[in-house]
């Protein structure tokens, strides 16, 4: 990356040493490909930036500075020539390169043009490709170093928007089926990109743990309503503190919240295992009146703490969810798997199900399933995924059945 450039906070460029940040692309082509690189690109660590038509790069270019410009050809509304003129207009100092879905005339003439104009042309790629081949091509703009802890703040982020949900798919352990989704909270920040919670979640005592909770249980009934539109309606599950449901007017507000439609099949709110253990008396209450309103508590991340949910005579929680240091690798390891049958018996004595959190790997998914477990989720399945691509996702994109 060039000496120079820089992200923005404040509206101010910020370097560190002589590299960005972190690097930065901007993506012009068809949307199903810019959400394709978009993945991959957030995945290596980029901050993201799309154009639509070629009219969009060059505000683009004067205010997010890319040090990439992927650029699809026989892409809709996009004219290769202008907006390679554009890119020599503006000055643009990175690397330019285009992708399409066959060699042909047009591509050679991006490359010839680009290079006769001065452009930093990469290799193109042929569509479709991997992740690896565009990672080989980009190499040379990927971070040399772990860039330094992001400098972000919930407070800001509720109210620059820049908080939105992602949803990682939920399986029937045996048959295979998409059976759910787990919400997780992100932030898209305009310097750090995509920004995980461990960066920005607030302590309990912090004013703005209220205003968190308040976005996930929002904007999971929006997305909700997003996702019965696209003809994928979908049980959700929430993760929520138990401080948040201590607060009996905070309880009633989430029960008038609740969709009225037929085809809402409930809200799953899942509680830490370990805040859930310490309040115990008072959620087993909570989840006693919540349910009458199509909302169910669940138990989260139970591992090793199993024997204190032992012999507990109210247990109105819908669903056990083992914690994935237990599942991940449990068809080899004796001790993780006996921590996961006594769990899955816990469940069976209450008549509640269960879920394995973090299945990676076919041999783990099929002792999760011998073990009797109810539910999947993990890598193995697909990662938390943006609502969108969560929507257009196939109702069936499971890994193939074990034999």
């Amino acid at each position: 990356m060039e000496h120079g450039q820089a992200g923005l906070v404040g509206g101010k460029p910020v370097i560190f040493g002589q590299r960005k940040v972190r690097p930065r692309a901007c993506l012009v082509g068809k949307r199903h490909l810019r959400a394709f690189l978009r993945d991959v690109l957030e995945d290596m660590g980029f901050v993201i930036s799309e154009c639509r038509t070629a009219d969009e790069l060059p505000h683009v270019l004067r205010t997010e500075f890319p040090d990439l410009i992927l650029l699809g050809i026989g892409s809709d509304r996009i004219e290769p020539g202008r907006l390679l003129e554009m890119l020599v207009r503006e000055e643009f100092a990175g690397r330019v390169l285009a992708f399409g879905a066959r060699e042909s005339i047009i591509m050679a003439a991006v490359q010839q043009v680009g290079s006769e104009y001065g452009l930093a042309m990469l290799p193109p790629l042929k569509a479709p490709f991997a992740a690896e081949t565009l990672r080989d091509r980009i190499a040379m703009l990927l971070p040399r170093e772990p860039a330094p802890r992001p400098a972000v703040h919930v407070g800001e982020a509720l109210h620059a928007g820049w908080l939105e949900l992602w949803y990682e798919p939920k399986f029937d352990a045996c048959t295979l089926s998409r059976r759910g989704a787990e919400a997780h909270v992100r932030m898209r920040h305009p310097t750090w990109g995509v920004v995980p919670p461990a960066y920005f979640i607030p302590e309990p005592h912090d004013p703005h743990f209220w205003g968190l909770s308040q976005f996930v249980i929002d904007r999971a009934i929006k997305d909700w309503q997003y996702l019965l539109e696209q003809q994928t309606s979908i049980d959700l599950s929430i993760n929520l503190p138990a401080a948040f449901l201590t607060d009996p007017q905070a309880v009633r507000d989430l029960c008038r919240r609740m969709p009225s439609h037929p085809a809402f099949g409930g809200l799953t709110i899942e509680i830490e295992s370990v805040e859930a253990i310490q309040n115990l008396d008072l959620l087993v209450e909570v989840a006693r009146e919540v349910r009458f309103h199509n909302i169910g508590l669940a138990i989260d991340n139970v591992g090793a703490n199993w024997p204190q949910l032992m012999g507990v005579t109210k247990f109105p929680f819908m669903k056990l969810k083992v914690d994935r240091q237990f599942v991940g690798g449990c068809a080899n390891g004796p001790l993780k798997r006996t921590v996961c049958r006594h769990i899955v018996d816990i469940a069976k004595e209450y008549n509640v199900r269960t879920v394995a959190e973090g299945v990676e790997s076919q041999a783990d998914l099929i002792a999760v399933a011998e073990l009797g477990f109810d539910l999947a989720q993990g890598h193995l399945f697909g990662k938390a995924m943006p609502l969108k691509q969560f929507a257009q996702s196939s109702f069936n994109s499971a890994p193939a059945r074990p034999k």
